[in-house]
């Protein structure tokens, strides 16, 4: 659904984790995109303004148009991608908490970070061994 490549796009975090990331920029303004943990195919603009965290639920039309789902009486407005969805909350009074000023950068997982953990994953396993052994309960 989203630009993967995109920079700010965090993919499935949590929103505690999203309040972490956020919160350490201290920066009005800043912003990521993140997959949503309640509405499957959902995703959420996650807004940093004066220590809250503000989201914003993003919906794809059946045509592919992304929108910021709105309150009741408030106009949609509807966008050909997330980038054009991006740029136009960067502009002053369009009804978010704040406007989109500093795009968060995910951290990119690089394959030692992952392959390089000399720990092994389970306790009392030689880490030099195919095998795991399964004990009886």
């Amino acid at each position: 659904m989203a630009n993967s490549n995109s920079i700010w796009y965090h993919g499935p975090i949590t929103r505690d984790r999203c309040e972490e990331i956020l919160g350490a920029k201290k920066k009005d303004g800043s912003y990521l995109i993140r997959e949503s943990e309640t509405i499957s195919g959902a995703l959420c603009l996650c807004v940093y303004k004066k220590k809250v965290v503000y989201t914003y639920r993003i919906l794809q039309s059946h045509t592919g148009y992304y929108t910021l789902q709105a309150s009741a009486g408030v106009k949609e407005r509807f966008f050909k991608s997330l980038e054009d969805l991006i740029q136009h909350y960067k502009k002053r009074n369009q009804g978010l908490a704040c406007r989109l000023r500093h795009a968060v950068k995910r951290k990119q997982v690089d394959e030692e970070s992952v392959v390089g953990d000399d720990e092994p994953d389970y306790e009392n396993v030689d880490p030099t061994s195919e095998y795991v052994e399964v004990l009886p309960e």
